[in-house]
């Protein structure tokens, strides 16, 4: 049976983008693989955001993060979840691994590049983040990575570390390969400016637990395809981030009406908005309800959390004692 891994990182409140790209994935996999599938919030990774050194903020958006994973549908009892820093084996893995990795090979990173130009200072962390994510993934032989496509290079790069590290101490690591959820799209910002992330802001994003009239507020000014100055003016919806929305939380007889009409100016673009928050509401609504009912039990999702780790640990400990002894640390008894 596959094994699989992924990570998200608590960097901002989750939205659409990560339920969609990851999150239901990482159900789907559940269902299939069970306890071989290892799911954790990435705190570690987290610090590279410029904003991340705010202890109680960081705290509260990795708790935030378990209780959406659950609300969405994972469940703790069946996959193995939990929080990236309460298993400290993947830094020692880290580690091992930054010295196997030239320099050169990380600054070709395409992320690192796009990152690191928009930073006065960079931190170190951001060149060695590809580093600890090839350790997370092998510290538990994962050979499965579900990801968006834009950590290919990184995934290309975990499999050369893997090679590296076997040839030189031993046959220890698979490679994994990428898996893509392929009837995920690349969920356009709600401000039209690329894709949406929690980087770029609260005003790019539409919160998976956000309020819903707050939801509302922003696509209610979203813009719509250009082509469109008046009302009487058809559109081209495949040209409209609203028609992407569409997509994702309308009905097919939804979908066909509001392309229909927008082709032949028959809806306004305030009208197509109006049908596309009917599914927002349908589709949010027990999501929501069901993350408030685990907000009134904060114990269910520390509890898991700790199971988690506990499972996690199971599974790392004897695979970084392996790590140690071809390295050739010394042991004491």
């Amino acid at each position: 049976m596959p094994r699989v891994f992924s990570g998200i990182q608590p960097t901002g409140e989750p939205h659409i983008g990560n339920y969609f790209g990851a999150m239901q994935n990482y159900v789907k996999l559940g269902d299939l693989y069970g306890k071989n599938s290892i799911y954790c919030v990435v705190d570690l990774h987290a610090l590279t955001s410029p904003t991340a050194f705010d202890r109680q903020l960081l705290a509260q958006r990795t708790f935030d993060m378990a209780l959406a994973n659950f609300a969405v549908g994972l469940d703790p009892q069946k996959v193995t979840f939990f929080v990236q820093s309460h298993v400290p084996e993947h830094q020692e893995l880290s580690w091992i691994f930054t010295n196997l990795t030239p320099v050169g090979e990380l600054e070709r990173m395409t992320q690192y590049k796009d990152k690191s130009e928009q930073l006065e200072s960079v931190p170190s962390g951001l060149l060695m983040y590809p580093v600890l994510m090839a350790a997370d993934i092998l510290l538990y032989k994962a050979d499965t990575v579900p990801v968006g496509e834009d950590q290919t290079q990184h995934i290309e790069l975990t499999r050369e570390i893997a090679r590296k590290f076997n040839h030189a101490f031993g046959e220890t690591f698979p490679e994994p390969k990428a898996e893509y959820n392929r009837q995920a799209l690349r969920i356009p910002g709600v401000d039209g400016n690329g894709k949406m992330g929690k980087s770029k802001g609260e005003t790019s994003t539409l919160g998976l637990l956000e309020p819903l009239d707050a939801i509302w507020q922003k696509l209610r000014v979203a813009p719509t395809d250009p082509a469109r100055v008046r009302r009487t003016d058809p559109g081209d919806p495949d040209k409209c981030l609203i028609g992407d929305y569409h997509k994702l939380f309308s009905d097919l007889p939804t979908i066909d009406l509001v392309y229909q009409g927008c082709r032949t100016a028959g809806i306004g673009c305030v009208d197509c908005k109006k049908l596309l928050m009917k599914g927002v509401t349908e589709h949010l609504t027990p999501i929501q309800d069901r993350a408030e009912t685990l907000r009134q039990d904060p114990d269910f999702v520390r509890d898991a959390l700790v199971q988690g780790a506990r499972e996690a640990r199971a599974i790392a400990a004897p695979i970084m004692d392996e790590v140690r002894t071809k390295v050739g640390f010394l042991k004491l008894g």
